[in-house]
């Protein structure tokens, strides 16, 4: 069997596997087994699996992983959400669309001490989808809003997708978060202005007039916390106070006391939010056995290399490849979740591209393509038929159609789209704040 024959039904077995409802872990899992098998033989599976399983899970770097985890959950579970929205809604009151503007602000903010997409959209919802619907906003507009509000989650710093790139590639994390900040807001304004536009161009979805609400004490004592938890963390990154992973272990412990001391924190809602940051990390560490194992088997038939030489061939400029490597992370995410694509690809894309000349270092060009990889992630998030954001929203939004809610995310795919393209022809905008990093 040739090698591109095996890769294809190393490929085909996965997807088999997750088209029959089989955890996305077990269909990378077994494809790599089979396909690992198939070239070497039982014996040297055995010994890769022997090793690479305590190799993988006891790196110091992946502890990042459950801590910004945990930090994300002690938010949700602490109340914070609610101060967030209060405060966003009374400052974008006096714009039309300005309640559907403040919960795409509260989702940025949240996101700050998140870091996960599903978790910032859920949570966010819950406060703002029942403010959004009695102020008259459609149930389109609306859940559009906050499904694609969510994706914010990760592209403002902390980031997990962003982490786990980071490991995989042998970057610097903080230089990373630095990278995504300026697209991350870029994102923020991009959404409001898409709702601004919207309410203006279609009629119907929005009221007419809203009513103004006031910026008091308590509203801006609502958020002071969380701006104090992101000067903390990144403020110790970047002032040299702490690595990424200490900067994520004090970032949990501060919103633990934010929630504290707003008396949200239960001891119910306290072993949730450990019960969760376990599911969660679980989850992902699965994950990464399984790309590995996947990754294994394909490195063994050298497909990789050739498609490095056969992209090489075609005479194609470095943007034009890069290009074409999000176009297939739009198609891939229709099938499968961010960090599974993230893991899964960039073994395979990453080298192609280090390959590339793009008239800056290879360095700035690794956080570059991660920034590109971020902002196509997150298209796959609310693109469909799958768009994983628009599932969970719709969830909790029983009453809207869920054709309802993907018209509704497609003024904000538009606003991804020309950011996308905006930061794929100027590198300069995620590289500017990095240079400031050594």
């Amino acid at each position: 069997m040739s090698p591109l024959a095996l890769s294809g039904v190393i490929f085909g077995l996965m997807l088999l596997l997750m088209a029959i409802r089989a955890p996305i872990a077990i269909a990378m899992f077994v494809a790599g087994c089979v396909g690992y098998v198939l070239q070497a033989g039982a014996a040297p599976l055995e010994s890769f699996l022997n090793a690479q399983a305590f190799a993988r899970f006891a790196s110091y770097d992946l502890s990042v992983i459950p801590l910004f985890i945990l930090m994300g959950n002690f938010a949700t579970q602490g109340g914070i959400s609610k101060a967030l929205f209060e405060f966003a809604s009374a400052v974008m009151s006096r714009f039309r669309g300005g309640l559907a503007m403040a919960a795409v602000m509260a989702c940025a903010a949240f996101g700050a001490i998140c870091g996960s997409s599903v978790a910032t959209a859920a949570t966010i919802t819950s406060v703002a989808l029942p403010e959004l619907k009695r102020h008259g906003y459609s149930g389109r507009l609306a859940t559009g809003t906050l499904a694609a509000g969510g994706t914010l989650g990760i592209l403002i710093p902390p980031s997990v997708p962003l982490v786990i790139y980071a490991i995989l590639t042998e970057q610097n994390i903080a230089k990373l978060f630095a990278a995504a900040m300026v697209p991350g807001l870029i994102a923020m304004v991009g959404y409001m202005l898409a709702i601004g536009i919207y309410v203006r161009l279609v009629p119907g979805h929005a009221p007419e007039h809203e009513q103004a609400s006031r910026v008091t004490l308590h509203a801006l004592g609502g958020v002071l916390p969380i701006a104090l938890i992101f000067v903390l963390v990144f403020g110790g990154i970047y002032g040299g106070f702490f690595t990424p992973t200490e900067g994520a272990a004090v970032g949990a412990a501060a919103t633990f006391v934010a929630a504290l001391i707003k008396r949200e924190m239960t001891w119910q809602k306290f072993k949730h939010c450990f019960y969760a940051t376990a599911e969660g990390s679980a989850m992902i560490f699965m994950i990464f056995i399984g790309a590995d194992l996947m990754n294994a088997a394909l490195a063994l038939t050298q497909v990789p290399a050739q498609l490095a030489s056969v992209v090489g061939g075609w005479g194609l400029s470095p943007v034009m490849v890069v290009a074409a490597i999000l176009l297939f992370y739009v198609v891939l995410g229709a099938v499968m979740d961010e960090l599974s694509m993230i893991l899964l690809t960039i073994p395979i894309f990453f080298p192609l591209v280090m390959t590339l000349d793009f008239g800056m270092s290879k360095e700035y060009t690794a956080i570059w393509f991660g920034i590109m990889v971020l902002m196509t992630v997150g298209f796959g998030l609310l693109a469909p038929p799958v768009g994983l954001n628009v599932y969970v929203v719709n969830g909790m939004a029983r009453d809207v159609p869920i054709w309802e809610s993907y018209r509704g995310v497609m003024p904000f795919l538009v606003s991804d789209t020309l950011r996308t393209l905006l930061l794929l022809f100027f590198p300069s905008i995620s590289l500017w704040l990095v240079k400031y990093i050594s």
